[in-house]
């Protein structure tokens, strides 16, 4: 069906919303081919896209097929998991409250039980409620650290991991068996409606008691230490304001910041990634004169980190500031004997290999998995079924980890709790989480770890991306800048090459993902990303010293810049 005939069975239907359809009474031509030509689609993190009217957007009509897709699928899993049911939570962002519940209505008046959150909570507060509540299942409305224009949805399995492909294609299929979104309604009788149940403050504190038991060192000396804490108008503030809180920080919040605004008025962007997001904790900081800076996402799943080195903030990436984990955490289960056999640690096949260094300084082993937290979280429950090896952290280089499992996400207020004793610990002795951060390179070696990304949006955007992706398979480049390609990775094929020697890529699912290895152990990455219209790049560079490590990294990202254009 094209745009032209989508956009006109919307316009005739008679349960078309109203607000969609008075936004569509104003669209021109090149909107409604963007907003109908295709259906959206879940990507690495769900469905997420811009808000609006239209089949390739997130409105009341594309999160209602999804819930009754969903539905399909949970009564196909039997009377169990219908009573089971699912747990439901959200985020500030406009209309997220009302998904929530109204996705709540779709899966009641298919008979399944539905739990609520009262208000806004944390991604990985869904997480654990779905596994504190015996769920068959989760959904999070929310669209993480996306412009203010998303909205998304997320679903998640009984033991609170999102959904890994081979089941988020199972559920896909019973979404797209419906073919028209717009018949999808939420209407309930009495006995249907007893079967949504409004949760909050019982999960909370169960949340927040298992996330203060991560501690290695409770009695640290919190008085050493001021910390700068935004949640970005989100929904960290109240969890990790009063963890901190219960463990003795003292914390000094970003005002300013703190109401749900779903605009996000007071920052420049929800995203820790980018420096817009520290511009007024900085102010703060400075005026404070605070130690370290915490600042998290909208739905609390990633958390970037500020630190006070001599008169300036230096803010560390996701990389950096996993490293800094790494490092203290497993130091800490070493010095007090608490290290498990056959530990293992989880990242991504994006992460710098850094913290795998670390890794194996304590006898750690590193495991690698595609971008996207739901592998982690597969990789955690496979080993609690077999005991093979014992969990000791995960992470990604996009701002998010995991410290323990009681949740299967990334989880932002853990991070925060742990960075924040982390701190504490070694100021006792004289150093910042910077200067720990030079002690693991200057020990391991240098590294400059960055991403660059390109903006293709609308259907032509789409096609540049794929013309992209298909040109540098078919080029196999050998050589990037004046460095040798030694080998190469490709996870769409499953295969992997060295100069003519082509094998099969082995323990991965499928994904679309190129990864270059060159001859002075840098590598370089490229992926569309699975929620925004981008392609994107990782640059994983060493060098003999920092300098060296920039340089090559601004070569190599000419080069690829080049390369797409």
């Amino acid at each position: 069906m094209s745009a032209k005939d989508n956009f006109l069975r919307w316009q005739n239907s008679d349960n078309l919303d109203p607000s969609l359809r008075e936004e569509m009474s104003h669209m021109s031509e090149q909107e409604i081919n963007d907003a109908f030509y295709t259906n959206i689609e879940f990507g690495t993190a769900g469905m997420r896209g811009v808000m609006g009217a239209g089949t390739n957007r997130i409105n009341i009509h594309t999160i209602r097929k999804a819930t009754a897709g969903f539905a399909n699928y949970i009564l196909e899993n039997g009377e169990d998991a219908v009573k089971r049911g699912i747990a439901i939570g959200y985020d500030n962002r406009h209309y997220s409250k009302e998904f929530a519940f109204d996705s709540a209505k779709v899966l009641a008046s298919y008979g399944i039980k539905a739990y609520v959150f009262e208000s806004l909570r944390p991604t990985p507060e869904l997480s654990f409620a779905t596994r504190y509540k015996n769920c068959f299942g989760g959904i999070m409305i929310t669209a993480s650290h996306n412009p203010r224009e998303y909205n998304g949805y997320k679903l998640y399995d009984e033991k609170g991991c999102q959904l890994v492909p081979a089941l988020a294609d199972a559920v896909i299929a019973k979404v797209n068996a419906i073919e028209d979104e717009l018949s999808v309604k939420a209407d309930l009788t009495p006995e249907q409606e007893t079967l949504i149940e409004v949760i909050g403050e019982e999960v909370d504190q169960e949340y927040y008691k298992k996330v203060k038991s991560i501690q290695l060192n409770p009695d640290v000396n919190k008085d050493l230490i001021k910390i700068v804490f935004s949640p970005e108008h989100g929904t960290a503030n109240i969890p990790v304001r009063e963890i901190l809180k219960d463990c003795g920080y003292h914390v000094i919040p970003v005002l300013e910041q703190c109401d749900p605004n779903p605009d996000f008025a007071n920052t420049k962007t929800p995203n820790p990634e980018q420096e817009g997001a520290y511009e007024l904790a900085l102010e703060y900081a400075k005026r404070e004169e605070a130690d370290i800076i915490l600042v998290c996402d909208p739905d609390a799943d990633r958390m970037g980190v500020g630190v006070k080195q001599g008169d300036e903030y230096l803010l560390l990436t996701g990389n950096q500031s996993g490293a800094v984990l790494i490092e203290y955490i497993l130091s800490q289960l070493t010095e007090k004997k608490k290290m498990p056999e056959n530990p293992v640690m989880f990242n991504t096949v994006v992460t710098s290999d850094l913290g795998e260094k670390i890794a194996s300084k304590y006898g750690v082993v590193t495991e690698k998995t595609l971008t996207g937290f739901k592998f982690i979280g597969e990789k955690v429950a496979k080993y609690e079924v077999n005991h093979l090896r014992n969990y000791v952290f995960g992470y990604e280089e996009s701002y998010g980890s995991l410290i323990s499992p009681f949740v299967r996400d990334k989880d932002a207020p853990q991070a925060c709790l742990m960075l924040a004793e982390a701190a504490s610990y070694y100021k006792e002795r004289g150093k910042t989480l910077y200067d720990v951060l030079e002690d693991c390179y200057k020990e391991h070696g240098f590294y400059t770890e960055t991403q660059t990304s390109i903006t293709l949006k609308g259907q032509a955007g789409a096609e540049k991306i794929k013309e992209i992706m298909g040109n540098l398979r078919s080029s196999r480049l050998t050589s990037i800048c004046d460095k040798k390609v030694t080998s190469w990775q490709d996870f769409d094929t499953f295969e992997e090459g060295n100069g003519t020697d082509i094998k099969p890529l082995e323990g991965f699912t499928k994904s679309n993902v190129l990864k270059y290895f060159l001859e002075d152990g840098s590598w370089i990455a490229v992926r569309p990303s699975g929620t925004e219209p981008k392609v994107k790049v990782y640059y994983c560079v060493t060098g003999s010293s920092h300098e060296e490590a920039d340089q090559k990294a601004k070569e190599y990202e000419t080069f690829m810049k080049g390369l797409m254009a």
